[in-house]
């Protein structure tokens, strides 16, 4: 599988630059080029994600996503998204969920 004629443009840093572009088969491998296996929990957060960009157009805010997994998943799950994305809610989450890199945060 040729993985460079699958893949949308994307900016230096790997975002994608068309959000619109992206799809769950795009979502597993930049999941794959960040070393992750995506779970149903990635899948949670990701598909959150996705439906909060499309209704308000707007990369939703770390804290949104914390909340919207701790109602799934349980209060002790508080911490889930740093676990599902150990380098970093922008430069892991936002990436494989098809996002903009978002102006002025860090990807740390």
């Amino acid at each position: 599988m040729e993985v460079a004629r699958q893949l949308p443009a994307t900016d230096d840093e790997g975002y994608l630059i068309d959000p619109g572009e992206w799809n769950e088969q795009l979502a597993v491998l930049l999941a794959r080029q960040e070393d992750i296996d995506l779970t149903d929990a990635h899948w949670d957060a990701i598909r959150f994600m996705r439906d909060h960009y499309q209704e308000h157009q707007v990369i939703p805010d770390v804290r949104f996503v914390v909340r919207h997994l701790a109602t799934r998943f349980g209060a002790a799950s508080r911490n889930l998204v740093f676990e599902l994305f150990p380098y970093g809610y922008v430069k892991q989450a936002c990436k494989i969920a098809g996002m903009k890199r978002p102006r002025g945060w860090s990807t740390g």
